[in-house]
């Protein structure tokens, strides 16, 4: 079944159908769900959905856009909840520097404090990274080694893809792969493995064509099967097998491995 390693169930363009949708899903070809933390109240969020629902498992991390809220106090909380059983990974995590909310060196400082707890709890990690790109990969490259996980919404060069792959970390792709213009994406999914490769939402957003402007979920990720299926000459059965793969070894604690 679909696994899509990146939603935010929690956000409140949900509040009026999520029990609802969240219900249609296993129905529906979707088997399992990260719902990902970016904010510290997101964080707790979508520990309450984890435990609410048993195909839902969420990450723990804050956002570069938010880390203006981390400090000695909130990031002892946020190190106590990864012990939480339905945590998975750390993350959303890393750089923004589009939107530059929060000064690049606080970014920087608490990037590579929460690599350093992912290191310490023994999780993968979420990297979230625009416009950031060899900060990003500088400070993977000092403070990630020997940590594995997620580089999602990927939206550099296939060279930048190889490194990362090469560093044990995984390619997360959703709706942006279908967009008329997304050549370099395109071109990242054709040029590196499948085994390297996760499904992806990033719901309420980015919805992949011929849903693009609406609100995202996990039901479009056919789309995204489909597009990648194309670009690789190879069934949609076997992008869902294999990425459902993927993405069991990299979130260990869903309880599942899959050869």
């Amino acid at each position: 079944m679909i696994f899509d390693t990146h939603a935010h169930y929690d956000d409140e363009q949900f509040n009026e159908d999520r029990e609802t949708l969240l219900a249609h899903l296993q129905n529906n070809g979707i088997g399992t769900i990260v719902n990902v933390g970016a904010s510290l109240q997101g964080c707790q969020n979508s520990i309450e959905l984890a435990e609410k629902y048993p195909f839902i498992y969420a990450t723990v991390g804050v956002h570069p856009d938010e880390v203006g809220s981390l400090n000695d106090e909130t990031f002892t909380w946020l190190r106590q909840q990864c012990d939480h059983e339905k945590v998975v990974a750390v993350g959303e995590i890393g750089l923004d520097y589009y939107w530059d909310n929060e000064s690049r060196d606080t970014q920087k400082k608490w990037f590579i404090e929460q690599l350093n707890l992912a290191r310490e709890k023994n999780l993968p990690v979420v990297i979230h990274s625009r416009e950031a790109a060899q900060d990003t990969l500088e400070i993977m490259k000092e403070y990630a080694k020997g940590l594995n996980g997620i580089i999602h919404c990927f939206s550099y060069s296939v060279e930048m893809a190889k490194e990362y792959i090469k560093m044990g970390f995984y390619i997360g792709i959703g709706g942006v792969v279908t967009f008329k213009n997304s050549k370099k994406l395109k071109e990242v999914v054709s040029e590196i493995p499948l085994e390297r490769i996760v499904l992806e939402t990033d719901c309420p957003y980015l919805s992949p064509v011929p849903n693009r402007g609406k609100r995202n979920s996990s039901l479009n990720l056919k789309y995204v099967v489909e597009e990648i299926a194309s670009i690789k000459d190879i069934s949609p059965e076997e992008v869902i097998r294999q990425t459902e793969a993927n993405a069991y070894r990299i979130y260990t604690k869903c309880g599942k491995s899959i050869s």
